[in-house]
């Protein structure tokens, strides 16, 4: 059987409600992998987590992070024991040269869900081909991505490979809404949800500056923004306090929630009407999309990087210019809010679109396809030892 070692980078534990989408997405396609492959998940410890535990059946190995320097000594010297055959490093470019140098019998898959570790001031234009070059595999969750990568460093195109991302679509079903509404105050109203990063990247002020225009059209909209800058923590930046003072005219029509668990979404995504993601630049794939499709709503999203992979414009959302969001993006959402019908019927067309293509079991049959590429096998030999995991 195959040994793969998956290796995050140190920054939230695995699993865990407070991290981001690298560790979620180890957290949910490794343990769908178990029944083919060895796998073993190498992360930071967390509060009340053992340093060597098993999540959903797969061993996890975890250390200090603190100092990054010390995290990664302690994630080699652990790798050699444990002898893999495949090492996957999670969105950390720069360690796939330095583990292949130490693990030279191994491959070395380098995978990413964005291109911003690929540009500085994480990367340098000199340092990005030799770390890329150095991958034995490659793994992006877009054609948009591959294609970025295709065109900084030619010669890494063919030996990158496109998985997409997914979510647990039963829990993003859609809930009570009129319930969820009311337990929230907001009964009689158009709910209009943001969800996501507080950073200008994510194109929250594109929606405030949206909001005359919906006021306007539709007076009982309520904007519903969820979300803060940092994973897991409410502290405030100069870019919060402007959206603040943005809404501030408008307070009936903005409700701010600061950070909340990934375990507590659905319940927003159930109470609203419509999903905003008006990303300014470089979303490589959105998994917020996902996850607004499968609670049945329709989508209004930017047409930057890989988005229009995930949502079908005019058929599961609405897609906009962001160089002309000041045009477009208002009347975008004006169309869904005068339109119950278009609304629920782009609801359906995306909650069927993410069942046949955006589930996470989707995800771990599109990882097993690389694995085969990559090895020539998928599965061989008898189940590993998880004993000493279980004490």
């Amino acid at each position: 059987m195959v040994k793969v070692a998956f290796v995050t980078p140190g920054d939230y534990p695995v699993p865990s409600p407070r991290g981001g989408s690298v560790e979620r997405v180890v957290e949910k396609v490794v343990p769908l992998l178990v029944p083919s492959v060895d796998a073993r998940i190498f992360g930071r410890i967390g509060r009340r987590l053992r340093t060597r535990g098993l999540h959903r059946g797969v061993p996890c190995e975890r250390f200090p992070a603190k100092s990054k320097a010390r995290y990664w000594r302690a994630v080699t010297n652990r790798l050699r024991v444990y002898r893999p055959d495949v090492i996957q490093i999670e969105n950390r470019p720069l360690m796939v040269p330095v583990l292949k140098r130490r693990f030279p019998q191994a491959q070395v898959w380098l995978s990413l869900q964005s291109n911003t570790f690929l540009e500085r001031p994480y990367m340098t234009p000199r340092s990005l081909p030799g770390c890329l070059e150095s991958a034995d595999r490659i793994l992006v969750n877009s054609h948009f991505l591959k294609k970025y990568i295709a065109r900084r460093v030619p010669q890494a195109a063919e030996k990158t490979g496109v998985v997409h991302l997914g979510v647990e679509a039963n829990r993003f079903a859609g809930g009570l809404k009129e319930l969820e509404k009311a337990e929230r105050g907001w009964s009689g109203r158009r709910v209009v949800l943001f969800v996501g990063r507080l950073i200008p990247l994510k194109g929250v002020h594109l929606l405030l500056e949206a909001l005359p225009e919906l006021v306007r059209e539709a007076p009982d909209v309520l904007v519903a923004i969820v979300g803060s800058p940092f994973y897991g923590s409410p502290v405030t930046t100069s870019y919060v306090r402007k959206l603040h003072r943005m809404a501030k005219p408008w307070k009936r029509h903005v409700h701010f929630q600061p950070y909340v668990s990934h375990l507590e979404i659905p319940r927003w995504f159930a109470a609203a009407d419509i999903a905003v993601v008006p990303s300014v630049r470089r979303e490589a794939f959105g998994l917020v999309n996902v996850e607004a499709m499968a609670s049945g709503l329709p989508v209004v999203a930017s047409r930057v990087g890989g988005v229009s992979e995930v949502v079908e414009d005019g058929v599961t959302g609405l897609l906009f210019d962001p160089a002309n969001a000041r045009s477009e993006l208002g009347s975008r959402i004006t169309r869904l809010l005068r339109d119950e019908a278009l609304r629920q019927q782009m609801g359906r067309n995306g909650m069927e679109r993410v069942q046949r293509h955006f589930t996470w079991e989707h995800t771990a049959d599109q990882w097993l396809e690389q694995l085969r590429l990559a090895t020539g096998r998928e599965r061989a030999g008898t189940g590993p030892d998880r004993s000493e995991f279980l004490i």
